[in-house]
């Protein structure tokens, strides 16, 4: 079963959707009037999928990038390449450090990132922090589509965030999307998403570090599921991380 035929767009999911539809747009048209360059980090999640919409429809220029790991599913890839035509937009793809992702092979093996949070970390840190670095040189904003109700290391997400690490302003249009509110606006607009999500993956990283989730589990649950959920997150977008 599609993952958009398991909504039941009821009268009040439909119009609390319209109202946070309403506050997306102006987000957008204040970020592009407020921030002379600005970025959206899409990672192709089904959050990502409504920022590419909503940018998409504002005549706001706001640039699009993404991170390729080098160990991404097939089926983001596929997703990429979708939105790329659908949207007709220029994405700019950032990749690791070979020299370094060679180097971390060879001390450490393939998949040593399972052996210990710190080696895990590292993996993390060459194939997607130090990327984002690069990403983001030059610009005075980004945007994600993080939300706080996707895990505990978000609950006190804010729309608009100072991030210290990269000295620029961060911003999560998203943050107060619900779950069935995302996947409401993708039926509603007949938008593209990861073919993963129909096979209980709620949440899509690099492919070793994702699993399919089970009924009740948390939706970040399928990311790094042999980890503690409190050290469930990259670097990206923790403040306290190398």
């Amino acid at each position: 079963m599609k993952k958009t035929d398991q909504i039941n767009l009821t009268p009040e999911l439909q119009e609390g959707l319209e109202k946070k539809v309403k506050a997306l747009h102006e987000i957008i048209q204040d970020i592009g009037e407020t921030y002379p360059s600005v970025a959206f980090a899409s990672s192709f999640g089904a959050e990502d999928i409504v920022l590419h919409h909503a940018i998409h429809q504002s005549s706001n220029k706001i640039a699009i990038f993404t991170l390729d790991t080098g160990r991404l599913p097939n089926e983001t890839y596929e997703l990429i390449s979708k939105v790329k035509q659908i949207f007709n937009q220029k994405i700019e793809v950032f990749f690791p450090d070979q020299k370094k992702i060679e180097a971390y092979m060879n001390e450490n093996g393939v998949n040593a990132f399972y052996e210990s949070l710190e080696l895990r970390k590292e993996c993390c840190y060459i194939r997607k922090v130090e990327p984002l670095i690069r990403a983001l040189q030059a610009r005075n904003a980004w945007v994600t589509g993080m939300r706080a109700e996707q895990s505990q290391t978000r609950e006190t997400l804010k729309i608009k965030e100072f991030d210290s690490g990269h000295n620029i302003d961060k911003i999560n249009p998203l943050v107060d999307w619900s779950d069935s509110e995302v996947w409401a606006y993708i039926k509603l607009n007949d938008l593209p998403y990861n073919r993963l999500h129909d096979k209980f993956y709620p949440s899509i990283g690099c492919a070793p570090c994702t699993r399919a989730i089970s009924i009740g589990e948390d939706i970040r649950a399928g990311r790094w599921w042999w980890e503690n959920p409190k050290n469930k997150e990259c670097g990206l977008h923790s403040k306290d991380e190398k």
